[in-house]
């Protein structure tokens, strides 16, 4: 009987060891469960959106259609592709939605390309010789800003008279056409390194003596052009070129320099 009583014992010890061991292991493994079976957790390596914002840029100097499409080409080009750029004409302002990143860089190109316009003063110096000999010289000035074009015209304003003859009526219709002779100037500058970029154009026309041979009230314009692009230092003069003009001996020299005004 004693025996049966130790042995009833013992099993009771050992069955409450087990459920002993098996609760410990519960507690144990219990919160790596819970947290692999919570719902809103991010799977691993799953990357976050990144949050957008909205900006306008309001731009001061580049007032130009051309300028503003330019300037929101360069966004489109260096920002993230997800950035989206508008243009607003009328309020010379650019729209921007993007990534914080995107809003920081094109506060930066704004700040690099919207920047006042310089303002310069050209002298143009035309000298006419004959025979080598300087016989005259004339000097014009103007002002252009960068990257706009200045003309610059001084002559006449000749009228040219053309007619169409109709062969069933044996009559004749006429009409008054104007063209400038003289001297035409066109010059357009823009910021290169440390000095100018100045893309200029010099036409001289005059009315020859001699008739067309075409009409009575036809005249033949005689025209010398020049016309190139040129790297301009401030305070320097450069010559240009020099042409012969048509009918003579005569020659003319062209020579330009320019001074910041401001």
């Amino acid at each position: 009987m004693r025996l049966n009583v130790e042995e009833t014992g013992k099993r009771w010890i050992n069955a409450v060891l087990m459920l002993a061991g098996i609760a410990l292991a519960l507690m144990l493994f219990a919160p790596g469960a819970g947290a692999q079976s919570q719902p809103g957790d991010n799977k691993a390596g799953e990357p976050k959106p990144t949050p957008e914002t909205y900006l306008t840029l309001y731009l001061t100097n580049l007032t130009q259609q051309s300028e503003i499409n330019d300037f929101q080409t360069a966004l489109r080009n260096v920002l993230s592709p997800k950035a989206r750029v508008y243009a607003m004409m009328p309020e010379n302002a650019i729209t921007l939605r993007g990534t914080p990143e995107d809003i920081q860089l094109a506060q930066k190109i704004l700040l690099d390309l919207d920047k006042a316009m310089s303002i310069y003063r050209l002298t143009y110096t035309i000298a006419e010789s004959d025979g080598g000999k300087r016989v005259g010289t004339r000097r014009f000035a103007m002002v252009v800003a960068t990257g706009q074009k200045v003309d610059f015209k001084q002559g006449s304003h000749v009228p040219l008279v053309t007619g169409v003859a109709d062969a069933t009526t044996s009559k004749s219709s006429s009409q008054v056409q104007y063209v400038d002779v003289g001297l035409q100037i066109e010059a357009t500058v823009d910021r290169y390194e440390d000095g100018l970029r100045l893309h200029t154009k010099v036409e001289q026309s005059s009315l020859a003596e001699e008739k067309s041979g075409v009409g009575p009230q036809d005249p033949v314009i005689r025209q010398s052009m020049l016309e190139g692009t040129s790297t301009l230092e401030l305070g320097k003069p450069l010559l240009l070129g020099s042409f012969d003009l048509p009918g003579g001996t005569r020659k003319q020299e062209v020579e330009v320099v320019a001074e910041l005004i401001r």
